[in-house]
C-alpha cells in the first residue's frame, strides 16, 4: 500500500479504430461538489479546545489550535475520512471562544493559576467511502498541542505500533489511531484520573491533569453534501485544439521510485514493473512510435557481460518484453535502466480529429515519460509546464515532496487548460486546493484528480495506463468512466479517488460531438 510506500516520510529528510463520441451526457440538477466512483462528499464539523496562558497572542492561540487539529488528520484517515484542508490547518479564528479558568494542583488545591480555555469549531469538506455516505457522526479523538513530547507513548497506545507506525514516529499525527484497542483504554484511564482530580480541587476549578491531558475525545459530525456520479467531462474540445503545443495533446507520465531498500539498480525497484505496465496500457491500440530520449542515448545497443546486444525495436522491445533469449534479462534491463532513468522519453501517435462542425484536422498525441523521480522538483516542474495532462505515480512524502504547491509559482503553469492526476497518498489533502490559486483561471483551467486515502502501488501502473488509453481512445469518456478505467487502485485499494474543479467545465459530447480517427 502507498501508506508505507508513497506516503512515506523516509524521503523527506525530516525528523486504435475510429470512434465517435456518445451522445448521452445525463447530469444531476443538484449542486454537486466532486465526481467519484467510490467516494462521497460530506461536510465535516467537530469542536475542540486548548488551554493557553492569559498573555497568549491571537497568533499563538491559532498555532496551538492548528497543532491540535493536525492530530485529527490521522484519526480521520484511519477512519477512512479524507479532508480538504492541508493537515486540517483551515481553522476559522472567528469560532474561538475564550474563558478564563482557575487551574489547581490536586495535591495542593490552594495553589492555583489563571489560564484561558479556548474552544473552537472546525469545519471542512470531506470525502468518505460510499458505505459512509449517510453516516451522521463518528467518535474519535484529538491530542494535546504538545503531543510530540510523548510520541513514544502515543506510538504504543494509539497506533498499530507496527513497522509502518514506527517509521512515522517523527510525524505521529499521521498514524494516530484512536480506534486501536489500547487507545480506548488509555483515554478512559486518563479521563478517570482527571475526574478524581476534579473532585479534589473542588467546584469552579480545573485540575492540572485536565490541562495536561494527552487525548481529548471528540465527536465528528458529518452532514449532507453531494457527489456527482455522471455528466462531467474533461474539456476534450480544448485538449484536441492544442494547449501547450498547437495541434497536439501532450500527456506526461512521471514515475517515482517506490521501494525503500537500496537497490543496486533502478530496474530492481518495483516501480519499474509498474512503469512498464503503464506504458503498455497507455500505448495499446494506437500507432505510437518512440521518438527519442532526452540526451539522445542509444537505446538499441548494449554491452552485457562482454556481449553486444542489439534490440531491433529499441526501447519499444523493452516495453513489449521482446528481449533476446541468449542474454540474462536482469543484466540487460539493468543496462537499459542506467540509460533511461532520470531522462524524458517521448512517444507519438497521429490522429485525425473533427470537433463539431469544424473541418477535420491532424492532431498528434504525444506522451512524454520520466522514470525515477525523487526529491528533485525539476522533472515535475518541466512536465507540468509542458503538458496538457500531467500524471504522477509515486511517493507523496506527506505532501512535502517536490509536488508541494509551495514549491511552485504561477509561472510554472501554462495558461491553457490542464488536467493534473496526482496518484500518491492522500493527495486530496496535500495538493487539491493549492494548485488552483497558482493556475491562471483556477478551476476553469485546471481539473484535479486526487486520492482521499492511500492508494496501492500494486497495479498502479496498469491503472494509470488504462486512464490514459481511455482518455484518448476517441470515445470522449466521462470523468466517471475514466475513474472506472483506473479502478484497479481505487475500488480494490479504497483510495477514495475524486475529480475536483470540473464542475465549471463546459464540454458536453451531445453539444459538441468529436470524431477521432
Amino acid at each position: 500500500m502507498k501508506l508505507s510506500l508513497l506516503g512515506s516520510v523516509a524521503l523527506l529528510g525530516l525528523s486504435a479504430a475510429a470512434c465517435s463520441a456518445p451522445v448521452s451526457d445525463a447530469s444531476s440538477s443538484a449542486e454537486d461538489d466532486l465526481t467519484s466512483a467510490t467516494a462521497r462528499a460530506r461536510k465535516l464539523t467537530f469542536a475542540g479546545y486548548v488551554y493557553v496562558d492569559p498573555s497568549a497572542t491571537d497568533g499563538q492561540i491559532l498555532s496551538r489550535v492548528r497543532a491540535q487539529t493536525q492530530t485529527a488528520f490521522g484519526a480521520l484517515r484511519t477512519s477512512e475520512v479524507g479532508v480538504a484542508s492541508r493537515e486540517l490547518k483551515g481553522v476559522d479564528p472567528s469560532t474561538f471562544r475564550k474563558t478564563t479558568v482557575t487551574v489547581a494542583d490536586p495535591a495542593n488545591p490552594s495553589s492555583t493559576k489563571s489560564m484561558v480555555k479556548v474552544t473552537y469549531r472546525y469545519d471542512d469538506d470531506a470525502v468518505v467511502p460510499v458505505a459512509m455516505a449517510k453516516r451522521s457522526s463518528l467518535s474519535t479523538a484529538v491530542m494535546n498541542p504538545g503531543y510530540a513530547a510523548q510520541s513514544q507513548r502515543i506510538l504504543k497506545e494509539c497506533t498499530a505500533n507496527d513497522s509502518e507506525a514506527q517509521e512515522f514516529v517523527g510525524a505521529i499525527w499521521y498514524v494516530f489511531d484512536p480506534s486501536v484497542g489500547p487507545c480506548a483504554g488509555a483515554i478512559g484511564k486518563e479521563q478517570k484520573a482527571i475526574d478524581v482530580d476534579a473532585a479534589k480541587v473542588g467546584a469552579g476549578k480545573v485540575p492540572q491533569s485536565e490541562v495536561a491531558r494527552l487525548y481529548i475525545p471528540v465527536t465528528v459530525k458529518l452532514a449532507a453534501a453531494t457527489t456527482k456520479t455522471s455528466g462531467t467531462y474533461p474539456e476534450y474540445d480544448r485538449l484536441y485544439s492544442g494547449g501547450v503545443k498547437p495541434n497536439r495533446v501532450v500527456i506526461s507520465l512521471v514515475n517515482g521510485l517506490i521501494d525503500h531498500s537500496n537497490n543496486t539498480s533502478t530496474y530492481q525497484d518495483s516501480a519499474w514493473g509498474e512503469w512498464m505496465d503503464e506504458l503498455r496500457a497507455a500505448l495499446a491500440g494506437r500507432d505510437f512510435k518512440f521518438t527519442g530520449i532526452e540526451g539522445n542515448a542509444d537505446l538499441a545497443n548494449y554491452t552485457v557481460g562482454g556481449k553486444q546486444v542489439h534490440l531491433p525495436g529499441g526501447f519499444m522491445d523493452v516495453i513489449n518484453d521482446n528481449l533476446p533469449l541468449n542474454v540474462g534479462h536482469d543484466a540487460l534491463l539493468t543496462a537499459v535502466s542506467e540509460k533511461v532513468t532520470h531522462h524524458f522519453l517521448r512517444f507519438e501517435a497521429p490522429l485525425k480529429v473533427k470537433i463539431g462542425a469544424a473541418a477535420e484536422k491532424n492532431v498528434t498525441v504525444e506522451i512524454m515519460t520520466y522514470f525515477g523521480s525523487g526529491s528533485d522538483g525539476a522533472p515535475h516542474k518541466y512536465a507540468i509546464k509542458n503538458s496538457d495532462v500531467f500524471i504522477y505515480n509515486g511517493h507523496s512524502q506527506i505532501g512535502y515532496g517536490p509536488l508541494d504547491p509551495s514549491n511552485f509559482a504561477p509561472s510554472d503553469f501554462p495558461s491553457s487548460y490542464q488536467m493534473l492526476f496526482v496518484d500518491g497518498c492522500v493527495s486530496y489533502n496535500y495538493y487539491n486546493r493549492g494548485y488552483w490559486t497558482l493556475k491562471s483561471g483556477g478551476t476553469k483551467n485546471l481539473d484535479m484528480i486526487v486520492n482521499g486515502m492511500e492508494a496501492p502501488s500494486w497495479h498502479s501502473g496498469y491503472a494509470l495506463g488504462k486512464f490514459v488509453h481511455t482518455l484518448v481512445d476517441g470515445s470522449q469518456a466521462s470523468y466517471l468512466t475514466l475513474l472506472k478505467a483506473a479502478s484497479d487502485t481505487d475500488e480494490v485499494g479504497g483510495s477514495l479517488r475524486v475529480v475536483d474543479g470540473e464542475l465549471d467545465n463546459t464540454y458536453k459530447p451531445s453539444k459538441t460531438p468529436i470524431v477521432v480517427k
